[in-house]
């Protein structure tokens, strides 16, 4: 059985972009350190979007164009980049905030189950929350964590809000 490291849209755009937070600025070399060091597979995830970005209803919501594909700001941190390739890691690419084809890949490729589903990165408050929920989901006897500093929130106060709705649907909050 096999950990899983769930890297989530560690994306410039959300470093030190359109989006990017002095938090997520912050976090981003102890996230090279998890991934240089983590013993198991890692998933990363990418947040996507597309020329139409405004017209969505995320861009009504969150009038910042951000993530759109094949721009700089899409693109995952270089240095998690090149170590996502060292590793072979898988990216998906994902249209929302959380990645509904990760519960068909866990289960094809992970056939004889996982020990631990870890996750990190941004933003705590809505992707790192809504893919940690939806693994819980389809795996509910699988142990799934979260790792506060490693992750990084829209605000301190928003992040720490998320961290607590995960303890209380039965996350570890590390």
């Amino acid at each position: 059985m096999k950990k899983l490291l769930f890297v989530i849209d560690m994306q410039n755009d959300f470093i030190n972009g359109a989006l990017g937070t002095k938090e997520a600025e912050g976090i981003l070399p102890a996230v090279i350190e998890k991934v240089k060091s983590f013993d198991g597979d890692v998933i990363f995830t990418r947040d996507t979007h597309f020329d139409n970005y405004m017209e969505t209803q995320e861009g009504k919501n969150l009038p910042v164009p951000h993530c759109i594909k094949d721009t700089s700001g899409w693109e995952l941190a270089p240095e998690l980049e090149k170590l996502r390739q060292e590793r072979n890691a898988p990216v998906f690419d994902k249209l929302t905030f959380g990645c509904k084809e990760l519960p068909a890949y866990l289960a094809e490729h992970y056939p004889e189950g996982l020990e631990s589903a870890e996750f990190i990165g941004v933003c705590t408050d809505i992707c790192v929350i809504s893919n940690a929920l939806l693994v819980k989901a389809f795996f509910p006897e699988l142990p799934v964590s979260v790792t506060a500093s490693l992750c990084a929130g829209v605000t301190p106060q928003s992040h720490e809000n998320a961290l607590e709705a995960m303890k209380m649907c039965q996350i570890a909050v590390r």
